[in-house]
């Protein structure tokens, strides 16, 4: 699936037919959300999160190639065997991962959910995320699931909004910002919309799947058809984000789709299948760039956009390996125009291309400023570049004079407070 173009939005926010609305993961019909502080942080900071819909959703996810795997990661692959889910339970500060009877507090924590909103345990998708190796934590999940339950069946459609919010501020863990996003769009005349929220700073080195991102939508479409798309669609947007290069051990991006727009379902590929995928994709790496840019510490986000490449799988590669280099970060940071830097991480990216007429131009509000023409030094204003590369969100524009293809990548720079904050994540 070619990914979809990033094209200049109108007054009213609008890419292509996508326009961009509010609510979160609670703007599509039948989709309720909550939460709330439930004592897995020191802090009074909420940590516990619901998603609900109404109708029984087609479901698919994505998960972590980490061979390490968090309990609530391997239960909610079980649970989504089928394609099927109508709500999901989150907790942050508490991983999960590596933990005594870890399975059992995550099958508990479905059983729980489902009592109260009279489901099944497999129809409960489960995910966590914190500190790793912790001692076994029921007593918050039996205590405030229930409440939680309680709050997404009697909301109001007024509320929902509001619950949206409460729910993408309790996943965060060091996140400086709620990430939220959603779109409206029309399938066959049918007004749709697909609504995401995400959290993430640290351990974000994602591979075929995500750090936790969640994903609802009110268009009908099958599940088989949504894990594909969704398989394609992270990897040109979360999968190609990089913080710091760890892949964490309980990465996982879900979407519940309930249908309750009314379109005709999905089946297979075509213009309705395009058209979601774009409107897929405008959530996505909306999203991923609000991660890449809230990295641990990070004051700028990166964006490195790959053209002339021989594939896009190529131009996807040196894309990211760029972003991923603590040497460009570093230089990003100090707004030092190194753009050998550049050339070097381009060169020692993996692949068969032709790095013997590359250009390089550094680009933001401030403007640009070519710095390298035909893999050669030019001359260029260093006042004018320091500027550039000042902003908080700057660009590394990249021409390989090789091929029609191309891609883009996101990340951060690397500062002194990453070491900080890392240095003292479980104090």
């Amino acid at each position: 699936m070619p990914q979809a173009k990033q094209g200049k939005q109108d007054s009213e926010g609008k890419t292509g037919g996508v326009k961009t609305i509010g609510g979160g993961v609670c703007a599509p019909q039948g989709f309720h959300a909550a939460g709330l502080h439930a004592g897995f942080k020191k802090s009074r900071k909420k940590d516990l999160a619901l998603i609900y819909s109404e109708y029984m959703c087609s479901a698919a996810a994505a998960y972590t190639t980490n061979k390490v795997k968090g309990a609530t990661l391997k239960v909610t692959m079980d649970h989504l065997a089928d394609g099927r889910a109508q709500a999901i339970v989150i907790n942050s500060g508490y991983a999960n991962t590596l933990a005594p009877n870890g399975m059992e507090i995550a099958l508990r924590t479905c059983d729980i959910a489902g009592e109260t909103l009279g489901l099944s345990r497999e129809d409960i998708v489960v995910c966590s995320t914190g500190v790793i190796g912790q001692p076994p934590m029921i007593e918050p999940f039996e205590k405030y699931v229930p409440k939680l339950a309680k709050l997404v069946l009697t909301g109001d459609a007024g509320a929902k909004h509001y619950g949206a919010s409460e729910a993408a501020e309790a996943i965060m863990t060091t996140d400086t910002i709620r990430k939220e996003m959603a779109v409206e769009f029309k399938l066959g005349g049918k007004v749709c919309r697909i609504g995401g929220m995400a959290k993430g700073s640290g351990m974000i080195n994602p591979n075929m799947a995500t750090m936790l991102a969640f994903i609802t939508t009110d268009a009908a479409i099958e599940s088989d058809i949504l894990h594909e798309l969704l398989r394609e669609d992270i990897n040109h947007s979360f999968n190609q984000i990089s913080i710091d290069g760890d892949t964490s051990t309980n990465d996982t991006v879900a979407i519940l789709a309930n249908g309750r727009a009314g379109n005709k379902k999905i089946t297979k590929a075509g213009k309705d299948f395009a058209v979601f995928a774009k409107a897929l994709n405008t959530v996505t790496v909306a999203l991923a760039k609000m991660l890449a840019k809230d990295g641990e510490g990070a004051t700028k986000l990166i964006e490195c956009r790959v053209k002339g490449s021989p594939t896009d799988q190529i131009g996807m590669r040196i894309a990211k390996t760029v972003i991923q280099s603590d040497l460009v970060k570093t230089a990003v940071y100090g707004s030092d125009a190194n753009w050998g830097r550049i050339l070097c991480a381009v060169g020692y990216t993996d692949g068969s291309f032709n790095t013997d007429n590359v250009d390089v131009t550094l680009a933001s509000c401030a403007g640009e400023v070519e710095v390298c023409k035909g893999s050669f030094a030019i001359e260029f204003d260093e006042v004018v570049a320091k500027q550039v590369l000042g902003e908080d969100e700057v660009q590394i524009l990249i021409d390989l004079h090789d091929g029609m293809a191309g891609a883009e990548a996101y990340g951060c720079d690397l500062t002194y407070d990453y070491v900080k904050i890392n240095g003292m994540y479980r104090t």
